[in-house]
């Protein structure tokens, strides 16, 4: 999963960076391995900042300094293809033709063939095994066909069309054009999310396009809408320019946002997240009182932090139980479930985490948390509880159990690696170590935009939606994402000299 996010500003000597900067930190929930900005100034010169960390790391005041100009792109980054690499930090860069930046939040099930086409018949060299790479030179191939040396919004739109027919996959994409502006698309059946927003400033309007509508409102733009499901918004200086390149095959965003990636603060496809984790805990209420049969002994209920606490306290409100907060969070521990290595996920848990026996003891308990995934982190939370002094500990899940890998942007583990994968939910509660496993969810989105008959729920039916996912495919998918193959990739990237670190940085020329 990654952030990205694009500003044009109307003050030509305005820099863009500082809107970018504070988008990105708005952002950073959504990747926390590498952050960029690449920005556009006078005479279409290109300037940069990326490398892996924090955004409060990679960029800096110094920086800013030289990352001028009105318009520019940024992007925050977790691995979900390819390896953790310095030189695979976005946004990527081409200056053929006209000079082309990108970023990309997502992934290409048909990646391997797109390199092989670029490589026999675009000869366009690839150099890293990012996926943003490959979308970067079929999109600057094909604006490459038109032979112009000065292009239109239709040559990009044309371009744009060919680019949904080659790349198969969940994609959202921010372009910029030297000396032209800013774009954003999404693709056929809108998976990833993307919005777009302007801003009344005293030379103009100034325009935003970011994954999360957080990022626009916290800075001032309005008027925020969802790019569509195949559609393309062109921004530059004169003009907002919109088209339907392609039609809505199925208008699917993944359901996943809704339950643990998105911000509450967030709407995404015309779908407040906020609402729909109330939601979520409405109807985990109801499926825990068919479990019950009116023969209830919770006594308390209590979230795992922080995803779950919207949809915990509906619960507790519509069961007219207690809520109280009985994990203590320490923010400096990154997520669990993308962590290399089982014993370092368990260690990190307990890193993570920290039970209040006061609420526990003597108490039957039910835990709500967003999801289970592989069970590591569900597992050492009710041991947790037990070992604060839990009678019995009731386990709910906001989502299904996860069952399959996700294929359109989300690093999920191999399905051996998934406690779920093959086990009912009677089998993934003893696997916890819970008395019991509760859980409902697809009504609680659906319901807040009806003009959204389904959504991508893959990682819990196996039913990719694009389609062209072989088991071969899957295969290979599971041998480069398993703890193994993360592991041997950590230690490439480690040794990695800093003369390559520093070539991420500085003037594109």
């Amino acid at each position: 999963m990654c952030g990205i996010i694009a500003t044009l500003l109307a003050d030509h000597m305005a820099s863009a960076s500082y809107e970018i900067l504070e988008g990105l930190h708005l952002l950073q929930h959504r990747g926390q391995d590498a952050a960029g900005i690449v920005t556009c100034g006078h005479k279409g010169r290109m300037y940069q900042r990326k490398s892996n960390g924090m955004v409060r790391d990679v960029i800096e005041q110094e920086h800013m300094e030289y990352l001028v100009g009105p318009i520019g792109i940024g992007h925050v980054r977790y691995p979900t293809a390819g390896s953790s690499s310095h030189s695979e930090a976005q946004p990527f860069y081409v200056n053929s033709p006209y000079g082309i930046a990108l970023a990309h939040n997502g992934n290409l099930v048909n990646a391997e063939a797109l390199k092989v086409f670029l490589d026999k018949e675009a000869h366009r060299h690839i150099n890293t095994d990012s996926d943003s790479e490959i979308l970067l030179n079929i999109f600057a191939n094909n604006l490459q066909q038109t032979g112009k040396v000065r292009i239109n919004e239709q040559d990009i739109f044309t371009a744009i069309k060919g680019l949904n027919s080659q790349c198969v996959g969940g994609y959202a994409c921010v372009v910029m054009i030297a000396g032209f502006g800013i774009i954003g698309l999404r693709d056929p059946y809108g998976i990833r999310p993307i919005c777009f927003g302007k801003r009344k400033s005293p030379k103009g309007w100034d325009y935003m396009i970011a994954s999360e509508s957080v990022a626009l409102s916290a800075n001032g733009f309005t008027d925020i809408e969802d790019i569509k499901p195949g559609e393309a918004v062109i921004i530059t200086k004169q003009a907002v320019s919109r088209e339907q390149v392609t039609p809505i095959i199925e208008y699917a965003p993944c359901i996943f946002e809704f339950v643990y990636f998105a911000r509450p603060d967030s709407v995404i496809d015309g779908i407040s997240v906020y609402r729909s984790r109330l939601a979520m805990g409405e109807y985990l209420a109801e499926e825990v009182k068919r479990k019950f049969n009116g023969n209830m002994d919770i006594e308390v209920v209590i979230p795992v932090p922080d995803t779950s606490r919207v949809a915990a306290l509906q619960v507790a409100h519509k069961l007219q139980i207690v809520y109280r907060e009985g994990f203590v969070k320490n923010r400096y521990v990154g997520r669990t479930f993308i962590m290399p290595g089982q014993q370092m996920r368990k260690k990190s848990v307990r890193r993570k985490l920290n039970a209040m026996a006061l609420e526990f003891a003597n108490k039957n308990v039910l835990l709500v948390d967003d999801s289970i995934v592989r069970g590591t982190t569900s597992k050492e939370i009710v041991q947790m509880a037990r070992d604060a002094g839990a009678k019995k500990v009731y386990f709910a899940s906001c989502s299904p159990a996860i069952r399959y890998p996700n294929v359109y942007g989300i690093d999920m583990p191999s399905r051996q690696e998934l406690v779920a994968f093959d086990k009912s939910d009677e089998e993934i509660a003893q696997a916890i170590g819970a008395d019991e496993k509760l859980g409902d969810l697809i009504a609680s989105c659906s319901q807040l935009n009806l003009d959204i008959k389904t959504f991508d729920c893959s990682v819990f039916d196996g039913e990719y939606i694009t389609g062209s996912v072989t088991a071969e495919y899957l295969e290979n998918l599971e041998r480069a994402r398993n703890d193994k193959a993360k592991g041997i990739r950590g230690m490439q990237d480690s040794l990695e000299t800093i003369g390559l670190h520093n070539a991420c940085n500085g003037c594109i020329k």
